[in-house]
C-alpha cells in the first residue's frame, strides 16, 4: 500500500501542484517567522550581552517611589558622587569604576524635525580612557568630546542628520534649542538606539551640567577581574551604599533581565506573525481537504479494485494518508527553504523602515525545522483524513458500477443540523457581546467570532443553493447558455463550491472586520480630537517634557495670535473620588475650547474655585457651591470650592481651575500645552513665530486640526495595511484553492465538454462558462466573508464606543467595494489556466475518455 501511494502521488502531480502550493505558502510562513524571531532575538541578546562586557555591579540611585527626584531648574538629584565612586573603587576585588551620566537628547534633522523616536533618543557622558578612547563607543571617525561646545553622535545618527565632523548640531534636552561643534563620531551596539534611537555623546562635566549637578551620576558600573564572585562582589557594594536611595544589581542578573525582556518582547511579535500564518494553514486545510475529496471521486474504480482484490478499509486509508503525509513532507520542506528566504527579506524590509535590528547571522534552530515541517505535515494528513474515511467506505460493487455518486441525503441533513447549531450559539454569543462594554472582554468576542465562522463554514453548502442561483439569475441574462452552464456546474457539488469559497471567505471575514472597527474607530478619534477645541493650533512637546512658563507667554504677544490658554495638568485625589485638574488661564480658555456651563460659572482668577465636567458631577452628586477635600499629588491638602459644571469636553476633562491653584503643587511649574486661537484661523504664518519664541526646540509639536487628526488616528491605517498584507497570504492561497479545484473539475468533466463542443459550444463558450463558474463561487465567497465581517465588526463595535464615546458603526463602503472587485478579479484569474484548458480539450478524445 506504500508503494500504491508513493505511484498515485507521482501519477497525479499535476492535479496536486496546486495543493503542495498552499500547503508550500502556509508553512513558509510559519518557517519565516521563527527564522526571524529566533535571528533577530540572538542578535539583540548578544548585542545586549556586548553592552554588559565588563559589568560587574550596576549601582543606581532608585528613590523609594521610584521618581527621579528634580530640583526647581528641573534637573535630577543623585546620591551617586565622586566620593561614593571612590570607596566602592577601594572595595577588595574591584578593577574599575565607570561614572555613567545619561539623560534625553533630541536632534534636529537638516528639516528641522526630530530625528529618531523621542523615548529612544540618548545622550552619554564620553570616558576616555589613556589612549582617547572610549571602549563602550569606538571611534569611527574624530575624537571624543573634551569640551563644553563639543559633541559626538553615534553613526547612524550622523547618517540621519546629514552631519560630518565641524557641523553645528542642533538639539534640545528638555527646552530650547543647544549648539554644540561635531567632534567625532562613533559606533555602538546598544539595542535602544540601533532600534530607532539616537545616540549624543558629551564629556563628563557637560553631561552633568546638562542633566544632575557636579560631582553626580546616574549609575556607577563596577568593573572586577575575570571569574569573580559577583554575588559576593554586590553584596559589599550594598553594604557601603546609602539606605533606601541606592541599589547595586549584578552584571548577571541585569542580563537575565535584559534577556526575559528581549524574549518577551519577541514572542509578541512572533504570535502575531504565527497567527496570521495559522489562518493561511487553515485556508488551505480547505483546499487540501477539496483535493483529496475530488481525487478519490476520480480513483473510485482504482480503490474497488484494490478492494476486490483484498486490501482492507484500514489500508485505503492508510494509502491516503501516507500519500497525503508524503505530499506534505516534500511541500514542507520546499516550504521551509522558502521560509528561509522569507525571514531575510522580512528583516531587511524592517530594517529599511527604521527597525534598526542589530547585525547578526541567520539562526536556524532544530525546532524552527522540526516545527515547519512537522505542522506542514500534520496539516495535510488531518485535512486528508475525512477523505480517506470516505473512500474506504465505498463499496467494491458501488464503485465499479459509478464514477461518483452524490453525497447521501442523511450526511446534508446533519450537516446542515450541525452547521446551524453552531451558527446559532455563535451568534447568540455576539449578541451577548453587544451588551458588553469592556475592551477586557475582548477574548469572549473573539470566542464568538470563531464560533460564528465555524457555523457558517459547516453552513456554507446549504447557503451556496439560494446565493449561486441568483448570481446564476445575472449570469444567464448577461452571459446565456455559458452563465446557466456556469450556475449549473457551482450548483452540482455544494460541498465542493462551499469548501473552495470558504477559503476566501475566511480572508474576507477578517479583512471586512478589521476594516469596519479599524475605519470606525478612526472616525470615532478623529471627532474627539477636534471635539471641544475652538483653538486652531496645540503646542506641546514630543517627549512630553513640558514648555517654559516665561517663553510661553511670549507666544500671546506673537502679531497674528488671538488668544492663548496653557493647560497645565496635574491630579487630586480623596477617599470618595480622584480626578484630573488642569491649571489655566481663566480669561482665555473660553476662546480656545468649547466651554459650556450647564450650571454655574468660571471661577475667578486668583481664588480656589474650580468648575467640573458634567459626567464627573453626576458621578459625585456635586452641584456648584460645593466644597471639596483635595489631596494633590504631592500629599499636600487643600479644599476647594465648585464654582460651575460644563459640558463634557475631551480637550478640558474632569476639572479646570487658575494656574494660580495648580502651580504650588508642581515641582517645576511648566506647561503641558498651549492652545492657541489664530486671528481669523490663518495659522500657516504662525508656526515658525512660534517655534522661534520657544526656543526652537527639536522638542516641539506645533500642531493645526489636521495634524491632531492624523496624529489620534493616524496608526489605524498603517495597522490595516499591515494586517491586509498578512492576510493577503491566505487569499493567494484561496485562490490556490480555486484554480485546482477548477483545474480537477475540468478533468472530471472532460466526457461533458466534449459532448458540449459535439453539439455546437464554440471554444469561446466553453472559456466562459469556466471564467463564470470560477466568478460564481468566488462571489459567493466574498459575499459571505463581507456580510459575516460586518455582523461581527458591530457585534464586537459597542466594547469600543465604551472607551470612545464618539463612536458609531462606519461602513466603509469603498473598501468594501474594491474587496468584492478583489474577489471577482480573483475569480477571473483562478480561471485562466482551468479555461484554457478545457477550450483545448479534443473533442472525439474527451468523448471517448473515461
Amino acid at each position: 500500500m506504500l508503494r500504491t501511494a508513493l505511484r498515485n502521488l507521482l501519477a497525479h502531480k499535476a492535479r496536486l501542484m496546486m495543493t503542495a502550493l498552499a500547503v508550500l505558502l502556509g508553512v513558509a510562513f510559519v518557517a519565516g517567522t521563527l527564522i526571524f524571531s529566533d535571528t533577530v532575538g540572538e542578535a539583540i541578546k548578544k548585542a545586549s550581552a556586548r553592552n554588559l562586557d565588563g559589568v560587574a555591579v550596576s549601582v543606581q540611585d532608585v528613590p523609594a517611589d521610584h521618581a527621579p527626584v528634580t530640583d526647581k531648574d528641573g534637573k535630577r538629584a543623585t546620591l551617586l558622587d565622586d566620593k561614593l565612586a571612590d570607596r566602592i573603587g577601594a572595595l577588595p576585588g574591584v578593577t574599575s569604576v565607570r561614572r555613567n551620566v545619561t539623560g534625553p537628547a533630541t536632534l534636529a534633522g537638516p528639516d528641522g524635525a526630530p530625528i529618531g523616536d523621542g523615548w529612544q533618543n540618548r545622550a552619554v557622558n564620553f570616558q576616555p580612557d589613556k589612549d582617547g578612547h572610549d571602549p563602550r563607543y569606538p571611534l569611527k571617525q574624530g575624537r571624543g568630546p573634551a569640551a563644553a561646545n563639543e559633541i559626538a553622535l553615534d553613526e547612524a545618527t550622523a547618517k540621519a542628520s546629514g552631519h560630518k565632523l565641524g557641523d553645528s548640531v542642533k538639539f534640545a534636552t528638555d527646552g530650547p534649542a543647544l549648539t554644540k561643534k561635531l567632534v567625532g563620531i562613533v559606533t555602538t551596539d546598544d539595542p535602544q538606539v540601533t532600534a530607532g534611537g539616537s545616540l549624543a555623546l558629551f564629556d563628563t562635566a557637560t553631561a552633568q551640567k546638562l542633566y544632575l549637578h557636579p560631582g553626580q551620576f546616574d549609575e556607577l558600573v563596577v568593573g572586577a577581574a575575570p571569574g569573580a564572585d559577583q554575588q559576593a562582589l554586590t553584596a559589599k557594594v550594598r553594604g557601603i551604599l546609602p539606605k533606601d536611595r541606592a541599589e547595586a544589581t549584578s552584571g548577571a542578573t541585569l542580563a537575565a533581565e535584559q534577556s526575559t525582556m528581549i524574549a518577551e518582547k519577541n514572542n509578541a511579535l512572533s504570535q502575531t506573525l504565527l497567527t496570521f500564518a495559522g489562518i493561511a494553514l487553515f485556508v488551505g486545510v480547505f483546499i487540501i481537504a477539496n483535493t483529496f475529496t475530488m481525487l478519490i471521486s476520480q480513483r473510485s474504480r482504482e480503490i474497488a479494485l484494490l478492494r476486490a482484490v483484498g486490501a482492507s478499509r484500514r489500508q485505503v486509508v492508510r494509502s491516503v494518508l501516507a500519500e497525503a503525509a508524503l505530499l506534505g513532507l516534500i511541500s514542507s520542506a520546499v516550504g521551509f527553504a522558502l521560509g528561509l528566504g522569507l525571514a531575510v527579506s522580512l528583516r531587511a524590509v524592517l530594517d529599511a523602515n527604521g527597525a534598526g535590528f542589530p547585525n547578526g547571522p541567520v539562526v536556524i534552530s532544530p525546532a524552527s525545522v522540526l516545527s515547519a515541517l512537522g505542522v506542514g505535515v500534520v496539516v495535510t494528513v488531518l485535512a486528508a483524513w475525512l477523505p480517506s474515511r470516505k473512500a474506504a467506505k465505498i463499496a467494491p460493487v458501488e464503485a465499479l458500477n459509478t464514477v461518483e455518486a452524490p453525497p447521501a441525503p442523511r450526511s446534508l441533513v446533519i450537516r446542515n443540523s450541525l452547521g446551524a447549531v453552531i451558527t446559532g450559539i455563535g451568534v447568540a454569543i455576539m449578541l451577548y457581546v453587544r451588551t458588553l462594554t469592556s475592551v477586557d472582554d475582548l477574548t469572549t468576542a473573539m470566542a464568538g467570532s470563531m464560533v460564528t465562522l465555524t457555523g457558517v463554514i459547516i453552513l456554507a453548502p446549504l447557503l451556496s443553493r439560494p446565493l449561486v442561483s441568483l448570481a446564476g439569475v445575472v449570469t444567464t441574462r448577461l452571459f446565456g447558455v455559458s452563465g446557466k452552464l456556469a450556475k449549473e456546474n457551482a450548483l452540482r457539488n455544494p460541498r465542493r463550491t462551499a469548501a473552495t469559497a470558504s477559503a476566501l471567505m475566511i480572508g474576507l471575514t477578517l479583512m471586512t472586520g478589521m476594516t469596519v472597527v479599524g475605519i470606525s474607530t478612526q472616525q470615532a478619534m478623529d471627532e474627539m480630537a477636534a471635539k471641544g477645541l475652538t483653538a486652531d493650533l496645540k503646542v506641546s512637546t514630543s517627549t512630553y517634557t513640558g514648555l517654559d512658563t516665561a517663553l510661553s507667554q511670549k507666544v500671546a504677544h506673537i502679531p497674528g495670535v488671538e488668544a492663548m490658554a496653557p493647560l497645565r495638568r496635574t491630579g487630586i485625589q480623596s477617599p470618595q473620588y480622584s480626578m484630573s485638574l488642569i491649571g489655566t488661564d481663566l480669561t482665555t480658555i473660553g476662546k480656545v475650547a468649547q466651554l459650556d456651563f450647564v450650571s454655574g460659572s468660571l471661577p475667578r482668577t486668583g481664588t480656589d474655585g474650580i468648575a467640573v465636567s458634567q459626567d464627573m458631577a453626576k458621578k459625585k452628586g456635586w452641584h456648584p457651591g460645593d466644597t471639596l477635600d483635595a489631596t494633590f499629588r504631592d500629599n499636600k491638602k487643600t479644599k476647594l470650592r465648585i464654582t460651575g459644571i460644563y459640558a463634557d469636553n475631551e480637550v478640558l476633562g474632569d476639572s479646570i481651575g487658575a494656574t494660580s491653584v495648580v502651580d504650588p503643587h508642581l515641582d517645576r511649574p511648566l506647561n503641558d500645552e498651549l492652545l492657541v486661537k489664530a486671528q481669523d484661523g490663518r495659522t500657516d504664518e504662525l508656526v515658525t513665530p512660534i517655534r522661534h519664541a520657544l526656543g526652537d526646540s527639536p522638542l516641539l509639536k506645533v500642531q493645526d486640526r489636521a495634524d491632531l487628526r492624523k496624529e489620534s488616528a493616524g496608526n489605524i491605517n498603517t495597522v490595516l495595511y499591515i494586517s491586509y498584507g498578512l492576510l493577503g497570504m491566505s487569499v493567494v492561497i484561496a485562490v490556490v484553492g480555486v484554480v485546482n479545484t477548477l483545474a480537477m473539475s475540468v478533468f472530471e468533466r472532460t466526457r461533458e465538454i466534449g459532448m458540449l463542443r459535439a453539439i455546437g459550444l464554440a471554444r469561446s463558450g466553453i472559456k466562459q462558462m469556466v471564467r463564470l463558474e470560477s466568478v460564481v463561487i468566488a462571489l459567493f465567497g466574498a459575499g459571505l466573508g463581507i456580510g459575516l465581517g460586518i455582523f461581527l465588526s458591530w457585534a464586537a463595535g459597542t466594547m469600543l464606543g465604551h472607551g470612545l464615546p464618539t463612536y458609531q458603526l462606519l461602513l466603509p463602503w469603498g473598501r468594501l467595494g474594491l474587496f468584492l472587485l478583489i474577489a471577482l478579479v480573483v475569480g477571473v484569474l483562478a480561471a485562466l489556466w482551468p479555461a484554457r484548458r478545457a477550450a483545448r480539450l479534443n473533442m472525439l478524445e474527451a468523448i471517448g475518455a473515461q
